[in-house]
């Protein structure tokens, strides 16, 4: 990206968020100036309505905790584990103790499936055999592969006429930790539709639940015009934006009257509570001081605006450098060098100047980091860059490859030329004297050298110099080699 572009960019996000500033600024003050006509039904959407949410998610929860203590108790229970253990004998014990689990803690569905025989259980006896090709056994095997130890899922009982149930599905483990099955309890939707008729009585409010998909599925005693809530008057156009947030307020408008609406979405049950009431009071309203409020806001959007073209320039700035530059040596770092790399390639492509690749690695690094410490090891890395960067030709290019390694390419230089230069690099670097922490550190270097022969790939050239460098490396170290042509190396 050029400085032009640079330039235009931050100019149009300049005026974008000068723009921005000046539409939450202006909203701001209008908002002001009709505070208190709005005090009414800001104490309905703030207050009201968040609260009665509030209550009614807390019933909710504390409704569920008495299921999920039961099972878990189910879970844990030796008796259940080792009538499994025991190979799943005899049918009536696992039945006389789902229904006795039933009658004792007034729940409405209790169950287990074995994960040995695939066997539904239910207080009547056995259900059905689940599979993992039926729809309606997902359940199962989701909590079979889930981390949890339990979920709250709503699903049709299919032991009790596909009634609409929570169920709290709780995983079953053998004192080993191994999986056996899945266990627990269903509490009836019932019991929740007669919470929200209480609420909507005492409140004057509307209180139901929706799906994630738009549908209502649970409501007190007065039910919405439509069971789906995009088939709404006013609610439909708002539909989508609703069940896109897990939290928030709303206003739409239905039979010519406005409707104040707060929703949050319920995890445990996967579903949106949804409290509503009508605006019927009358609103006053009280003019507030516009132009004083517009006059501060323009002062302070000009400041913000102000410092954040100066902060924007200086971020940019340094984004760039960091973007392109190894931080420990100052070179550029290893996607630069890639895109360097195809550069100088298809420069040599068209030019048909000889281009040589160079992989140079510093001589048993792990054991400088491993005697002087890792502070050491960048104080190498450091000075070793340098070096070869102070000894390089002006038309050369250099790069942090990775960890210890360093990429060079030499442009307009054929391999021999190239390996003279790597050579006389590795010189100047075996005897240069590091100080580290006062004491004085030698390195050496081993090289690998590569002319490009098209049509060679860049990863191609890379992998003969990298050949070439561990020839380096078995050769003894503190060396360059040139690789073979890339016919004779078969490439």
């Amino acid at each position: 990206m050029n400085t032009h572009h640079r330039i235009t960019g931050r100019h149009r996000l300049m005026l974008l968020l000068g723009t921005l500033l000046t539409l939450g600024f202006l909203t701001t003050s209008l908002g002001s100036y009709f505070v208190s006509k709005r005090e009414i039904h800001d104490a309905i959407v703030d207050r009201e309505l968040p609260l009665t949410s509030d209550t009614v998610y807390s019933e909710i929860q504390k409704d569920l905790v008495r299921p999920v203590f039961i099972s878990s108790m189910m879970a844990s229970d030796t008796f259940l584990r080792d009538w499994v253990l025991h190979g799943e004998k005899d049918v009536t014990l696992i039945t006389k103790y789902l229904k006795e689990v039933k009658s004792r803690y007034g729940a409405f569905s209790s169950f287990f499936v074995a994960d040995g025989s695939s066997t539904y259980y239910h207080a009547g006896g056995v259900l059905k055999k689940v599979r993992p090709d039926e729809y309606r056994d997902i359940w199962y095997y989701r909590v079979r592969a889930m981390s949890e130890p339990y979920e709250i899922n709503v699903d049709l009982d299919m032991a009790n006429r596909d009634t609409m149930t929570i169920f709290v599905n709780y995983r079953v483990l053998d004192y080993q930790g191994r999986y056996l099955g899945a266990t627990g309890v269903g509490l009836t939707v019932d019991a929740v539709r007669h919470l929200l008729s209480d609420y909507q009585k005492r409140y004057q409010r509307s209180v139901y639940f929706v799906t994630q998909t738009g549908k209502v599925v649970l409501f007190g005693s007065q039910p919405l015009p439509a069971d789906d809530i995009h088939a709404v008057s006013g609610l439909g156009a708002i539909a989508d934006r609703i069940l896109a947030n897990p939290a928030g307020s709303y206003q739409y408008r239905l039979d010519g009257r406005d409707h104040l609406l707060n929703v949050r979405y319920v995890p445990e049950l996967k579903w949106y509570l949804f409290v509503e009431k009508v605006e019927d009071d009358a609103l006053s309203s009280i003019r507030r001081a516009l132009y004083l409020n517009l006059a501060v806001c323009v002062g302070v959007t000009l400041l913000i605006l102000a410092l954040t073209g100066v902060t924007l320039r200086r971020y940019q700035q340094r984004l760039e450098q960091m973007a392109t530059t190894d931080k420990l040596t100052g070179l550029a770092n290893r996607q630069t060098g890639e895109l360097l790399l195809e550069h100088a390639l298809a420069d040599a492509r068209r030019s048909q100047a000889p281009l040589a690749a160079v992989l140079i690695d510093i001589d048993n690094f792990k054991d400088i980091n491993d005697s002087h410490g890792h502070l050491a090891g960048d104080r190498v890395l450091t000075r070793t860059a340098e070096l070869v960067a102070a000894n390089l030709r002006a038309s050369d290019l250099a790069c942090r490859w990775g960890g210890e390694e360093f990429l060079l390419l030499f442009r307009n230089c054929a391999g021999e030329q190239a390996l003279l230069l790597a050579d006389k690099l590795r010189s100047i670097v075996a005897v240069a004297t590091i100080d580290v922490d006062g004491t004085a550190v030698h390195v050496t270097l081993s090289a690998g050298v590569a002319q490009y022969a098209s049509p060679q790939t860049a990863e191609q050239l890379v992998g003969r110099a990298d050949q070439a460098l561990y020839a380096a490396k078995r050769g003894g170290r503190n060396r360059a080699i040139l690789q073979a042509s890339a016919t004779e190396s078969g490439d």
